[in-house]
């Protein structure tokens, strides 16, 4: 079984395949191309519903839309990954409990901005991406992240940072309400707000983010994500029985959320849930975590992360139970083959998990999770080079 690695298109690549997309699917030239990344979420998991602190950063996979505005109010939406005709409507046909689909995710943020105030016509949009679909990188977010700078620029607003803060919040909206599924925030604001060679230390409490350098390659080091290809859904419960058990918690121990607890020993011992204890441990130690981490990024010790990360994975497979087979032999193969670190990431229930790797290691690891499916009678997985990247932005 060969291995299979996910390679990035260029912006020029990606404008191309859009571009053509776009010809093909209305006979015109789009206005221009607008790029959103998937990410991938260094520490910080499943905090950010309980007003936790992140690290994430933005893959060099993304996703392009080509976009023309319309002056007839019509919208018409296509995707390079799906056979049918155009989706076609109006924005206001695009909101909650009228569409569903990609469709909710492409043209959710239109009647999101609508909502708000913006003044959104009609367009044309084209889309096509590189980043894995349910592979737990968010390729639900690069989608909207993508359609939304685009209409924003074409509504003439300057994408500043508290333009593309202001649009997270928005695709994130456009995630929970027209397209139904859960998320907390992070996939939106990394995908949105990122820079090239850094993470994105996200603050739940007030959205407040912090650029914080993780130049992996300058230490010697990459991070490896690696695509379980188990299969991965924010729709089948789980995750949203997970926020509800959150809440439950905080509810119980008299907190707005479980990002006030201070006093860990002292919370558990008010729980006789034992569910609900383990819940609580996780993300309290989880949020300690992300701060670990910084403070380790900013003292130059980047390789002292990798045992931190391995923690991160044990409280996610016992506490918060979000880990499936794949995901934890991807772990473990990947630290005895010589990772420094490794964990799942992203909510879980199949998915990804990233392994911190010196870069003369890549190959043997690479090899060991392969053999380690093969084994198992698994398919094949598939590995992506995970550089920090920068955020969504016009690319042609």
């Amino acid at each position: 079984m060969s291995a299979v690695t996910v390679d990035p298109w260029s912006d020029t690549e990606g404008s191309r395949r859009t571009r053509e997309l776009f010809t093909r699917a209305f006979d015109q030239q789009p206005q221009g191309v607008w790029a959103a990344p998937g990410r991938v979420n260094v520490i910080g998991e499943h905090v950010d519903y309980n007003a936790g602190l992140c690290l994430p950063t933005a893959l060099p996979h993304r996703t392009f839309a080509a976009v023309r505005p319309r002056t007839d109010g019509q919208v018409r939406l296509v995707s390079a990954h799906l056979p049918e005709e155009p989706w076609t409507g109006t924005v206001a046909d695009l909101a909650p409990g009228r569409v569903e689909g990609w469709a909710a995710y492409s043209g959710g943020p239109a009647w999101v901005l609508a909502d708000e105030g913006v003044e959104v016509g009609g367009f044309d949009a084209a889309i096509d991406s590189c980043v894995p679909f349910g592979a737990g990188l968010s390729s639900s977010a690069a989608i909207e992240g993508a359609v939304a700078v685009a209409l924003a620029e074409l509504a003439g607003l300057e994408l500043d940072d508290a333009l593309r803060a202001r649009l997270a919040r928005l695709c994130v909206r456009a995630e929970n309400e027209v397209a139904h599924a859960p998320t907390g925030g992070l996939d939106q604001a990394a995908s949105l707000r990122s820079r090239a060679g850094h993470g994105l230390l996200i603050d739940f409490v007030d959205e407040q983010v912090r650029h914080v350098p993780l130049d992996l390659p300058a230490h010697g080091l990459e991070l490896l994500v690696i695509d379980t290809r188990a299969p991965h859904t924010l729709n089948d419960g789980q995750y949203a029985a997970r926020r509800a058990d959150c809440d439950r918690a905080a509810a119980l121990l008299g907190v707005p959320t479980l990002r006030e607890v201070d006093d860990l020993d002292g919370a558990l011992a008010q729980l006789t849930d034992p569910v609900l204890v383990a819940r609580v441990r996780h993300v309290v130690s989880e949020i300690e975590r992300v701060r670990q981490v910084v403070a380790l990024l900013a003292a130059g010790e980047v390789a002292a992360i990798g045992p931190v990360l391995d923690a991160s994975h044990t409280s996610l497979r016992d506490d918060y139970e979000v880990t499936c087979p794949e995901l934890d032999v991807t772990v473990e193969a990947a630290r005895a083959a010589g990772a420094l670190g490794a964990r799942m990431t992203g909510g879980g229930f199949g998915g990804s998990a990233i392994a911190l790797v010196p870069a003369e290691a890549v190959g043997t690891v690479t090899d060991a999770v392969r053999d380690a499916f093969d084994a198992h009678g698994w398919g094949a997985p598939a590995f992506l080079r995970a550089p920090a990247a920068a955020g969504a932005e016009r690319v042609a």
